[in-house]
């Protein structure tokens, strides 16, 4: 963006620490090993930047996660299994630690996007026998509908861990896009999303396995995330 002086990056670090996810596109969704207090790795990327913008929540979705203490480069490291909200605490604590040691406060602005709430559970706003995001061309109306995409337990540590760094003098703003993102069960890729190669003719006929109903249409939802984040750049800072 040459005409503003200003440069966009998109960072990759869907557990915020060190992972074996590391890599967009060769990572291990399935069996997900993070070290919980490595966090420079990625960290270092993040130093001199004017506004910095976190978000980390599905992928730590699974029962527990393996913890490995050591590092990557040993075949030796020890793994301990670790219940996933806890895991999610410890990994907050370290990010907390590293903002509070490495940001400059007078000149970066931090920003946390709440969790983003996925539709694979269609038994949640009425429709049975689980069709997910199948077919839903509109929103809910239910006042204050909260699904099984979302997770309140994360959302408290999120909160927690942004309470302890403002009483430390570290600003975290919180970006709260999960209610307004709830109700809009109409706007995922359902079994259009374009993938590495298109959906055969198989899959297709099984759009419970295979709809994404996880990701969202574009234009849609994230462009009102983008909104609030743009209004709060322009009014605040």
């Amino acid at each position: 963006m040459k005409e503003y002086n200003a440069t966009i990056d998109f960072y990759w670090a869907p557990l915020l620490v060190e992972s074996n996810s590391d890599d967009p596109s060769n990572h291990h969704v399935r069996d997900r090993i993070v070290r919980i207090e490595a966090i420079e790795k990625h960290a270092r990327n993040w130093d001199d930047a004017d506004i910095l913008i976190f978000n980390s929540y599905l992928w730590w979705k699974v029962p527990k996660l393996k913890v490995l203490l050591g590092s990557f480069e040993n075949s030796d490291g020890i793994y301990e299994e670790v219940e996933y909200l806890r895991c999610y605490k410890m990994a907050l604590e370290t990010w907390s630690d590293w903002l509070e040691d490495h940001v400059n406060h007078s000149k970066t602005h931090l920003f946390w996007v709440s969790m983003s709430p996925h539709h694979s559970r269609s038994e949640d706003w009425g429709t049975p026998n689980n069709q997910k995001c199948i077919n839903e061309t509109q929103p809910i109306s239910t006042q204050r509908f909260r699904g099984s995409g979302s997770d309140p337990q994360m959302m408290h540590i999120v909160e927690s861990a942004i309470r302890k760094l403002k009483t430390k003098g570290v600003k975290v703003q919180m970006l709260n896009i999960t209610q307004l993102s709830d109700y809009r069960k109409d706007a995922h890729p359902s079994i259009y999303k374009k993938l590495w190669r298109p959906l055969t003719k198989e899959q297709l006929s099984n759009p419970l396995n295979y709809a994404d109903c996880t990701h969202w249409c574009l234009p849609g939802v994230p462009d009102v995330w983008n909104e609030l984040l743009y209004a709060y750049i322009v009014h605040h800072l």
